[in-house]
């Protein structure tokens, strides 16, 4: 098992490397592009048109550019947070509001994040969606992120109810009636895209991708 999961991990380092390596190398017209494409992609689409509440990201490290998508929530009244590293719960997320006033700080790994505040704290259940990055992605819903495993942890609140039968569905339905279940929506470039990601028990799956061409229900 241990040889098996070894396998595995030096899979996805390599998927990982070669997935950074193409959306690095997209020119910055590509990139100026597909900021655009991706905005028309999810303007098409009525989850996203009627949120009130959306997790998003700021892109990194040739990450698909998501500052069209914040300005059109905020210019729709649509609230927009980003996730901040959990100060005392180790590898897990916070979701903090962020307009252009947020005071923003670097986290660990060099990324702006808005400073810690409790009063800008939006609970998971209180979302509606939750869009993730990615690194790579295959049409089976498998993601791979960089490695860390944050939205991991962060989205097994959404898999409890996607992997459930009909009939425990409902069952869910009705003991969390008032609990708001947040959309997983992931985030890339179309050159992002491989025939199949390589998995161990504890990743989680996607049920949306979208990219600049594309809406994919997995």
């Amino acid at each position: 098992m241990k040889a098996q999961q070894g396998i595995q991990q030096n899979d996805k380092a390599r998927l990982r490397k070669t997935s950074r390596q193409l959306r690095n190398q997209l020119s910055s017209t590509q990139q100026e592009a597909a900021k655009h494409a991706l905005l028309h992609v999810l303007t098409a689409n009525s989850v996203f048109k009627n949120s009130k509440k959306v997790a998003l990201y700021l892109s990194n490290d040739g990450e698909l550019d998501t500052s069209l998508v914040i300005d059109y929530c905020w210019q729709q009244g649509i609230s927009v947070y980003l996730p901040v590293l959990h100060p005392f719960s180790k590898g897990h997320l916070l979701f903090l509001e962020y307009n252009h006033a947020t005071p923003m700080a670097h986290n660990q790994f060099g990324i702006e994040e808005p400073q810690l505040n409790v009063n800008t704290l939006c609970l998971l259940n209180d979302l509606d969606i939750i869009f993730t990055p990615l690194v790579a992605f295959d049409l089976q819903g498998d993601r791979l992120g960089m490695g860390g495993g944050f939205y991991d942890r962060t989205l097994a609140i959404s898999q409890k109810h996607t992997n459930l039968s009909d009939h425990a569905k409902r069952d869910f339905a009705r003991e969390t009636k008032n609990i708001n279940v947040p959309v997983v929506i992931g985030l890339a470039h179309d050159c992002q895209q491989v025939d199949k990601i390589p998995t161990q028990s504890w990743d989680i799956k996607i049920p949306f991708i979208a990219t600049p061409s594309k809406f994919y229900q997995c």
